[in-house]
């Protein structure tokens, strides 16, 4: 047997190999971060439709809606997930809103795997030592009938405005641009379907 033909086998059956017991172990931890994602989704939720006291996920149009209600039954928010292109990676919000779909009551930042130290600052900013939720809470109770737009280097002045993260402004500009458009879409489909 010469010797290339020797190593094309040893390789071909030390792949085969690894892939057998990479999907042997792959049927099992699917599963678990399936079951994990499915939790943590339910704990953004109550985080992002705050008085709500149950919830329920509809499917319209293609995109998957969370409606939040008090004890009586009347809709308090809606929530749906927000994802797209950021400066590096996919970020993925989950944003609460009101009935009316005109103001996010709570954004939080599903996943994210932007510049370490700038552009994780959509998340948290561990230089701001007194508040390090600054950016994301910008969206809290923001008015976006409007839209969303961002400063550089100033506090907002305009309804629907934020501040952009210094040295990321590509991450800061991604989120703004990301949440537009989907709340843009999300409003049209939930406010046609006349869910209550």
């Amino acid at each position: 047997m010469k010797k290339s033909t020797y190593l094309v086998l040893v390789l071909t059956v030390t792949a085969s190999v690894s892939g057998g017991i990479l999907a042997y172990f792959g049927s099992f931890t699917s599963k678990r971060i399936a079951e994990f994602q499915k939790n943590e989704q339910k704990k953004a939720v109550q985080v992002v439709l705050p008085g709500s006291v149950s919830s329920e996920s509809k499917m319209l149009d293609g995109v998957e809606f969370f409606v939040g209600k008090d004890e009586a039954g009347k809709i308090v928010g809606v929530a749906f997930v927000a994802s797209g292109a950021g400066f590096q990676s996919t970020i993925k919000i989950f944003v609460g809103m009101d009935p009316t779909m005109q103001t996010i009551l709570v954004m939080k930042v599903m996943e994210q795997a932007e510049t370490p130290g700038l552009g994780t600052k959509i998340v948290d900013d561990q230089t701001n030592k007194s508040n390090p939720n600054w950016f994301v809470n910008q969206f809290e109770n923001l008015n976006v009938a409007n839209g969303i737009s961002f400063v550089k280097g100033q506090k907002p002045k305009k309804p629907g405005e934020i501040q952009a993260i210094t040295g990321a402004t590509v991450s800061s500009s991604s989120v703004v641009n990301l949440l537009n458009a989907s709340i843009t879409k999300s409003r049209e489909i939930f406010l046609k379907s006349g869910v209550k």
